[in-house]
């Protein structure tokens, strides 16, 4: 016994997931002054907020200042810009610590003691049984737009050797009209080189709109849609009608909850039920007397959170919430000599899953 409880101690000085057997006879945790025992924590529900954003760059063109002239096309962009969109807003619901529900479980000899299992920050996930422990889902990638082609790929030699900007934008549009031509040609079945064949006709004109669109972008500039994502957590303490999450600006993106440059996304968080306590009287007293020994676990209480921007509606999802609830005990009566009963915990709520004798 006391070589398989110093295997103990040092697995719960290593700070790894463990599981080790341990007596039932469980006291409120006091730093320096519990002794010889596994230490766990019942568990706050907290959140990871992930937020999916489009993040559209739109860059000028070389030739934007000719763009009417040569091409008739107005209202070009002739400065560089960013516009980010809000996408998507989820919350995933995970366990966390509560250093204010820290218990220990007294080991002792000459005792059949349960197998308890713990989480790698110390959450109590099963008595008597093997439980996994959960983490959460891996974030979704950003993903990077197509970018654009280099125009200069499709300019002719004539155009590259030009002596100043006016002159290639002049080149350049009338290599432009040629294409459109060949085009037209084409459609029509009177250009000399003609395929007689539909999918080669398609694959010469998709080449065309090609070299046409790219050397385009010169005087209409370019645009790049990127997908972006970032991740926070959100640990909310009591009930709120308004608490800001983070702020959202079209120009900035994502920004910090105090940065006035962007619009608040805010949530709300309001409890659906109330869990009853017992009603005190002399043989409840009794009987939780000899209750206080055993295993202390959540009872949580449903709420509802809502996810707002902009009268937009991101979030609304209804969840047990561990700080929302009430602590009990699970009788010390359930794990002694005669009975082995199994538990397992949720980990997000510290509430029982599953009780078998």
């Amino acid at each position: 016994m006391k070589k398989h409880l110093f295997s103990l101690i040092a697995i719960l000085c290593s700070g790894l997931p463990m599981t080790a057997t341990a007596q039932t006879e469980v006291e409120p945790f006091v730093p320096g002054s519990t002794l010889e025992g596994v230490t766990y924590y019942l568990p706050r529900t907290a959140f990871r907020v992930t937020v999916i954003c489009e993040k559209t760059t739109t860059r000028p063109g070389d030739f934007c200042k000719y763009a009417d002239r040569y091409l008739r096309l107005q209202n070009v962009p002739t400065e560089g810009s960013v516009r980010w969109n809000l996408k998507s807003i989820t919350l995933e619901p995970y366990g966390k610590p509560d250093k204010n529900k820290a218990y220990s479980i007294r080991i002792k000899s000459k005792t059949v003691a349960p197998l308890v299992g713990l989480s790698r920050d110390g959450l109590l996930l099963s008595i008597n049984c093997d439980a996994n422990e959960s983490f959460l889902p891996d974030l979704p990638k950003p993903e990077k737009g197509q970018a654009p082609e280099n125009p200069r790929s499709y300019m002719t030699q004539e155009i590259l050797s030009a002596g100043s900007t006016a002159k290639m934008a002049e080149l350049c549009a009338q290599e432009i009209y040629d294409i459109r031509d060949s085009k037209n040609s084409l459609i029509r079945g009177e250009a000399d080189n003609t395929p007689k064949d539909g999918a080669q006709l398609k694959l010469m004109l998709d080449q065309l709109d090609k070299q046409a669109s790219v050397l385009e972008s010169l005087f209409a500039g370019t645009t790049q849609t990127d997908t972006e994502v970032f991740s926070f957590f959100y640990d909310p303490q009591q009930e709120t009608s308004r608490d800001i999450l983070f702020r959202f600006s079209e120009k900035l993106g994502v920004l910090d909850a105090d940065n006035l440059a962007g619009e608040p996304v805010t949530a709300s968080i309001k409890v659906l039920e109330t869990i009853p306590t017992t009603v005190p009287s002399e043989e409840t007293a009794k009987k939780r007397a000899k209750m206080e020994q055993g295993v202390y676990y959540n009872i949580p209480a449903r709420a509802k959170i809502n996810v707002t921007f902009g009268g937009q509606e991101f979030v609304n999802m209804e969840t047990p919430m561990a700080q929302f609830g009430i602590v009990d005990i699970l009788s010390s009566t359930l794990f002694d000599k005669k009975t082995t009963t199994q538990v397992t915990f949720f980990q997000t709520t510290g509430g029982t899953k599953d009780v078998m004798e």
